[in-house]
């Protein structure tokens, strides 16, 4: 039998699989990464019982609890929790802070003849280890920033790179406004949560960790300040791109490459040509009425004509324009107040090169 564990270490290096038996609205607030939701309590029934917690006391709000567990409903949690230990004979289970809900969950599978190790502390008390680590790592490992204009190819660089923190993978987002990936965002908590588990697994292992530069919001996910500010005080490798390429790689990425997924789900070029428009009007104002209308008709051109003839050359223009008139004057702005040293600077192939040459060093 094994035994309960506060290993949080372990169980987030080797990726351990994670039974939450919190009520459903508290998974999606935050959880982590290999943890899937069986609650021992579903929403309302948790509310109910924390109504009668506080206003008759515990004993009063566990009596509560059996009352609403059912022979049916206990049948119907054992058989789901049953079948995640049978997927996962190596897992663990947690609520909030390893206290009465855990134990409860523990004790029915003891009774149907199933031991199951559960997390002391719980929820509260991991989530508090992967927080410092965060706060800790940040400061500690020897970050590499990897900056460019947009459109230089820096993700690319990032995901190729022997030892990287993609953030932009992380937090599914490309970034920018137009930078939707056609997958939902994780929660802030669940972003700080594989932050922090994937700094920890890179602290298993010397060396420089490559990073991208990166704005304060990813999408809707905002980096943790320890770790933006080691990001500002980081050395720099700088990629150096011609603007027209710049251009074809934005339209490549935000255009030829996503169209496919819209039409996979269901979608189609039309669908893909108003989100464009959609993610150009969100930065209406900073471009100014005049511009923007140009720009806008200059879109709903390209856009008509992938739809006709699926040609994507018409966006580059349109991309370039973009660029140098409200991209790249944000980004000068930026870089005019790091001072890090920079350690190398070249095209893309060349930073490309560079990266590839310290790995095989």
């Amino acid at each position: 039998m094994r035994k309960n564990t506060t290993n949080y270490r372990d169980l987030f290096l080797h990726d351990i699989p994670l039974m939450d038996v919190r009520a459903p609205v508290e998974f999606q607030r935050g959880a982590f990464p290999h943890a899937e939701n069986y609650p021992l309590l579903d929403d309302q029934q948790r509310e109910l019982i924390g109504t009668e917690y506080k206003q008759q006391g515990q004993q009063a709000a566990i009596d509560l609890g059996w009352q609403l567990a059912t022979d049916k409903v206990v049948e119907h949690r054992l058989n789901a929790w049953s079948t995640f230990i049978h997927r996962h004979p190596q897992g663990y289970l947690y609520c909030f802070r390893g206290g009465l809900r855990s134990r409860t969950t523990q004790q029915l599978l003891r009774d149907v003849g199933i031991d199951y190790p559960l997390i002391d502390g719980g929820y509260k008390a991991m989530r508090t280890y992967l927080l410092s680590k965060l706060e800790g790592l940040s400061q500690e490992l020897p970050l590499i920033v990897i900056a460019g204009h947009t459109g230089s190819g820096k993700t690319e660089l990032i995901q190729g790179a022997e030892r990287a923190l993609d953030l932009e993978g992380i937090a599914r987002h490309r970034g920018s406004s137009f930078g939707r990936t056609g997958c939902d965002q994780p929660s802030q908590i669940d972003f700080e949560n594989q932050v922090g588990i994937d700094l920890l697994k890179l602290s298993q292992a010397t060396g420089p960790v490559f990073i991208e530069d990166e704005s304060r919001l990813i999408g809707r996910c905002a980096l943790p300040p320890v770790l933006q500010n080691a990001m500002k005080s980081a050395p720099r490798v700088l990629v150096e791109e011609p603007l027209e390429q710049r251009a074809r790689r934005i339209v490549q990425d935000y255009v030829c490459e996503a169209l496919p997924r819209f039409k996979t789900a269901g979608n189609s070029a039309a669908t893909l040509g108003e989100e464009l428009r959609n993610n150009l009007s969100k930065i209406r104002k900073r471009l100014g009425g005049l511009r923007h209308q140009t720009l806008d008709a200059q879109l709903m051109d390209a856009n008509r004509e992938l739809q006709q003839s699926g040609n994507s050359e018409a966006y580059i223009p349109l991309v370039m324009c973009l660029l140098r008139e409200y991209y790249d004057g944000g980004y000068n702005h930026l870089m005019e107040k790091r001072d890090s040293p920079i350690l190398f600077r070249g095209s893309f192939s060349e930073v490309k090169d560079w990266l590839n040459h310290r790995r095989d060093c």
